[in-house]
């Protein structure tokens, strides 16, 4: 009796095991992952809009609404499939007191192609205001990719961001690192 709760148990962890493996290996292959890569000396990101409005309930409290436009360069790798990245808009929230609170929004790239990637993200940032008004400081979060078109419309992915910037209107700069990756959805 025993010989045969054993053999069948064998038989039962086998089947396990060949079921588990047969999907693994579907999903393994139908989510390919590829690493993806942004660093400042590839882009120039300058603030085109932003509207600040103090909240009124303790000093220093405001929120923002914000666009920043980076552009990049001849030796920029920042890719999907090969296809360079050649601009990102970000739009996007702010909620800071004295400069320190969370941010959220929106990106869209455009593709050398012509297509283009989607994207929402959301962190928090440490920033100290400066003798000019604005404020200077670092961004901290995560970017998730959501679709796209053309080539890139079952694209998927999670980006970690760190961005330096300082949101002056005339001088101002915005500086972002990330790494990732990501995939397409069959």
């Amino acid at each position: 009796m025993r010989r045969q709760m054993t053999k069948g148990f064998c038989a039962l962890i086998s089947m396990i095991a060949t079921t588990v493996s047969l999907f693994s290996g579907t999903e393994a292959a139908a989510q390919q992952r590829y690493p993806i890569e942004e660093r400042p000396e590839w882009s120039t990101g300058t603030y085109t809009q932003q509207q600040s409005i103090e909240v009124g309930d303790v000093p220093g409290h405001k929120v923002r609404i914000l666009e920043v436009h980076y552009v990049y360069n001849d030796s920029s790798r920042f890719a999907v499939s090969g296809v360079k990245v050649q601009e990102v808009w970000t739009r996007g929230y702010s909620d800071y007191t004295n400069g320190k609170g969370r941010s959220w929004g929106y990106a869209l790239w455009l593709l050398a192609d012509g297509s283009k990637v989607f994207g929402d993200y959301s962190g928090t940032t440490l920033a100290e205001p400066t003798s000019t008004g604005s404020i200077r400081g670092s961004y901290h979060g995560v970017l998730r990719l959501t679709g796209g078109t053309g080539k890139s419309s079952l694209i998927r992915g999670t980006i970690a961001e760190i961005n330096e910037f300082d949101n002056d209107p005339k001088t101002g700069y915005n500086r972002s690192e990330s790494k990732g990756e990501y995939w397409f959805e069959k």
